[in-house]
């Protein structure tokens, strides 16, 4: 339980107000009074998504713009890859790519989007790194770019099926984007910064728009019959069955993006024998594991039966051996497929499809099976 006065330390999102009026379950996340479900209950906030659209509250997240001191574009880029290890020159304006900050060691810092918005990159990184991701770049790249925190913006995402069309009726250009497309577009007569992008594996938008214009334009798209209020606890069950990393959990500063199977998310000119290779912090040890493979590989899991298999939970080569072989990162129920499913950390050569495990549940040994991800089916728009 929290006490009274950290429940009045708790950052709100301008729209946390309108949760509160919608019944949302507030509970503390990063930092923030956030719900974590609405009255229709975690199971139906995550199926009304994969069926429909639904819209989340993510205002948490940071917002950041890279402006370039000597205003070309591309030298914003290039200082930006001196902290990832991500082709950030390549990427044309008006698109968007992954990325992760690394650390010395080779290990994950946070991971973000970064936007090429024409004349400055805008990034979206996580809500508990975002201090420590602000002050990174302020250390490293302050010399070649203005560092501006967009504090006074808000950020929501409209996911699922439906989220097309809902907000074509507000935005003409929306059917026009194609995954991971991201610009400033107008949604209802109000500014905004629009992604084609989403964290759930079903097609959808992010859009970023002005504190003050938040609950009007939440509230016009909650008009919309197809559109349900989504909390943290569908976004994380939804994220999960599309096999997506939470940073802190899948994914941490112990943890290089080969062990985290990110690999597609590091282009070839930033690899051995790339036209701009290394150059980013732990390059040699990322490098070291592309080209030598890494000892451990993040993996799906399926379990045999009907129980959930948790964040937390050891895993062992078979029914009777003492030592574990790796760890269980993130687990639930997948609503979608109305089975668990889990991700973890294994040695590299148990990581195969199809492979058998053991997890430890509650002082039993559960069969567990090496499985593909996304456990359901991406949506993209390509």
């Amino acid at each position: 339980m929290l006490s009274r006065d950290d429940q009045y330390s708790l950052k709100k999102t301008p729209l946390h107000g309108l949760h509160v009026s919608l019944g949302g379950k507030m509970v503390p996340f990063a930092g923030y009074d956030m719900p974590v479900q609405y009255p229709a209950g975690v199971l139906k906030e995550h199926l009304h998504t994969r069926s429909a659209a639904g819209l989340f509250d993510v205002s948490h997240m940071g917002q950041l713009a890279l402006r370039p001191k000597s205003g070309r574009i591309g030298d914003a880029a290039r200082a930006l890859e001196r902290l990832v290890p991500q082709d950030i020159v390549a990427i044309a304006p008006g698109r968007q790519r992954y990325a992760q900050f690394t650390g010395a060691d080779g290990g994950i810092l946070d991971d973000l989007m970064v936007a090429n918005f024409g004349d400055h990159l805008f990034l979206v990184v996580n809500a508990a790194c975002k201090e420590a991701d602000e002050a990174h770049l302020r250390a490293h790249l302050s010399d070649d770019c203005i560092i501006d925190s967009l504090t006074e913006r808000a950020l929501i995402a409209l996911q699922g099926p439906k989220a097309e069309a809902v907000l074509a009726k507000l935005c003409a250009e929306a059917p026009a984007m194609k995954f991971m497309d991201a610009g400033p577009h107008k949604v209802a007569g109000i500014a905004c910064f629009v992604s084609r992008s989403g964290y759930t594996g079903e097609d959808g938008f992010e859009i970023s728009v002005s504190a003050g214009d938040a609950e009007r334009l939440a509230k016009i798209l909650l008009e919309d019959p197809d559109v349900r209020p989504i909390g943290l606890g569908a976004r994380d069950s939804l994220r999960l069955e599309a096999g997506l990393c939470l940073y802190g959990h899948d994914i941490d500063t112990a943890t290089t993006p080969v062990e985290a199977s990110l690999e597609w998310s590091v282009q070839k000119s930033r690899r051995t024998g790339g036209t701009r290779a290394g150059g980013f912090p732990g390059a040699e040890k990322i490098l070291a594991h592309f080209d030598q493979g890494a000892s451990r590989r993040r993996v799906g899991l399926r379990t045999e039966g009907r129980a959930p298999v948790r964040e937390g939970a050891l895993l062992f080569a078979d029914a009777t051996s003492v030592e574990p072989v790796g760890k269980v990162t993130s687990g639930g129920f997948g609503p979608s497929l109305n089975a668990p499913v889990a991700m973890g950390y294994v040695p590299t050569s148990q990581s195969a499809l199809g492979i058998k495990l053991f997890a430890q549940v509650r002082g039993q040994r559960l069969a567990v099976q090496v499985a593909a991800m996304p456990f359901v089916k991406n949506t993209y728009k390509r």
